[in-house]
């Protein structure tokens, strides 16, 4: 009987070591992994534009095995729901509870505005994947914070001086009432420099544009110019191919008709015109290894939200080997991520960080068009190459 309690108290003894040591050793692995924290909107109207950025920063990852720079990522999801007060309470939990090497994503400019202090404050890494405030890119710049995206007016710009190119006399213009619509129109307007019908500021996830669709016609421009991301996009094109507009006037966009609307619009964008730095239309090589990847795990084709969050983890990977796997020092690692911006070949073509941290890069021109009944977009030219944004000047870093 005493043989036996000694056994088993050496059992217990054992297996109470072993789960210590279990528990140690994963605490430990935990603490080695390279901890991301990912915020965007992820429900609602705007969830696939969200969704896309997700999918191609996990697509990256996939494809680096689970691993920046050698380390293994944890990352944190989280929904900003397109609320800026929610969006703000991410960023602090990110930072304050999980203690993120780094964060992705940052939600539309609205949100990104609102967690932007507390991000340059803690000195952590931070990447936007979708908004390009230009507070941000402006007088406000931080070495910390980056968009791998673009600053909001640039995309506008192009478009602006494609319109004026083909000789439109007058535009109407129309974006939400935010700070990313108002960066759009005033990038358009910076090179576009000709008479604007109208300019109209509609509500954050409007569904109904009748109002504004009658104002069009009652105004009767060459052409219109808009921006509306995700559900706002199809609804809005919808409503003017419904009207029988887009066969008559013009429509150019940005950030409206793209991976993530067209295949709720297909025969609606038809005929339309858009601007972007990116399109799975583009002919690269590293492109095309991406778009190939990525309809193959998911199914579709990517949107220009997708490339960035592919980039951006590309980015994030780079860096982190240029550090050995030590992201410890946060400044390091700010300038790390700036040097990875110029070295990695992204998906767009030509890339790196100005002295903002936003992207010098081409800005394209894309057609929708169907040829014996297949829907197509096709890149028509490059309008504005290697561009850098209108605030770059206004930040005091070098």
């Amino acid at each position: 009987m005493k043989a036996f309690k000694k056994i088993s108290s050496a059992i217990a003894t054992f297996a109470c070591t072993l789960a210590f040591t279990s528990a140690f050793t994963s605490a430990a692995q935990a603490a080695n992994d390279i901890k991301i924290g990912f915020s965007a909107p992820l429900s609602g109207s705007q969830a696939m534009v969200g969704q896309d950025q997700l999918d191609g920063f996990n697509l990256a990852i996939e494809q680096y095995g689970g691993r920046f720079g050698g380390r293994t990522v944890s990352l944190f999801k989280e929904d900003d729901q397109l609320k800026p007060e929610i969006g703000a309470q991410i960023i602090r939990k990110f930072i304050e509870k999980d203690k993120v090497d780094a964060i992705v994503g940052l939600g539309f400019s609205n949100v990104f505005m609102a967690g932007f202090k507390t991000i340059v404050d803690s000195g952590v890494v931070a990447i936007g994947t979708n908004a390009g405030p230009s507070p941000v890119a402006g007088a406000s710049c931080a070495a910390n914070v980056f968009s791998v995206a673009w600053q909001n007016d640039s995309t506008a710009e192009a478009v602006g001086q494609y319109v004026k190119s083909k000789g439109y006399k007058k535009v109407f213009l129309l974006a939400p009432n935010y700070q990313a619509g108002k960066d759009m129109l005033t990038g358009f307007k910076r090179l576009y420099k000709a008479t604007v019908a109208d300019e109209l500021y509609t509500q954050v996830g409007q569904t109904d544009y009748s109002a504004e669709i009658a104002q069009i016609q009652s105004a009767k421009p060459d052409a219109v110019f808009v921006f509306y991301p995700g559900g706002m996009g199809v609804n809005f094109v919808k409503q003017f191919s419904q009207a029988g507009l887009l066969g008559t006037v013009p429509m150019f966009s940005v950030f409206t008709i793209d991976g993530t609307t067209m295949p709720a619009l297909r025969d609606f964008a038809v005929g339309s015109t858009f601007g972007a730095m990116w399109d799975a239309a583009l002919d690269n090589d590293e492109n095309k290894k991406f778009v190939a990847a990525f309809q193959a795990k998911y199914k579709r084709i990517p949107s220009e939200y997708a490339a960035t969050g592919f980039d951006a983890a590309r980015i994030i990977n780079l860096a982190v080997e240029k550090l050995g796997g030590n992201t410890s020092d946060k400044k390091a690692f700010s300038e790390a991520v700036r040097a990875a911006g110029k070295e990695f070949k992204s998906v767009r073509g030509p890339f790196q960080f100005n002295n903002n941290n936003f992207p010098i890069q081409n800005y394209y021109i894309f057609e929708v068009v169907k040829t014996a009944g297949r829907i197509e977009v096709k890149q028509s030219s490059v309008a504005l190459k290697e561009h850098s944004d209108a605030y770059s000047n206004q930040c005091p870093r070098k």
